[in-house]
């Protein structure tokens, strides 16, 4: 049996800002914005050139859910973006809480997302690819 992780749910406050974020400050691909209802959208972003596991901009329709945006992870990192140029990152202004750091497999740092969400960005060095 094959499997893989196809979506992970992320809880925003809005799609248009979500989408904004994703797409002009991380360089994400707009994958599909189709509505669902009159105030629901099925919104996939993804990293250029990914494969694999896409994001999908879940926005909140309850308390319960908006107590959630931005602390999906409680508090802990919650995803992990591979990238091969830092650099862009900081222009873009992108929100560091940890500056990158050297470390024998390649540079990391931690940013946050729009809502306060954590991220490990990752460059990984030639030798551990």
């Amino acid at each position: 049996m094959k499997q893989q992780i196809a979506h992970i749910a992320l809880v925003v406050d809005d799609y248009d800002e979500a989408i904004a974020f994703y797409t002009e400050k991380l360089n994400f691909v707009l994958l599909e914005d189709t509505p669902q209802s009159e105030t629901k959208r099925w919104v996939l972003v993804a990293p250029p050139g990914s494969a694999g596991c896409s994001l999908l901009l879940a926005k909140a329709d309850s308390e319960e859910q908006r107590s959630s945006i931005g602390n999906q992870a409680g508090g802990r990192v919650f995803l992990f973006l591979k990238t091969d140029n830092f650099l862009t990152m900081l222009q873009k202004g992108v929100q560091f809480t940890r500056e990158p750091k050297t470390e024998e497999y390649g540079t990391v740092a931690v940013f946050k997302d729009l809502y306060g969400n954590l991220w490990d960005l990752i460059e990984y060095s030639k030798s551990s690819e």
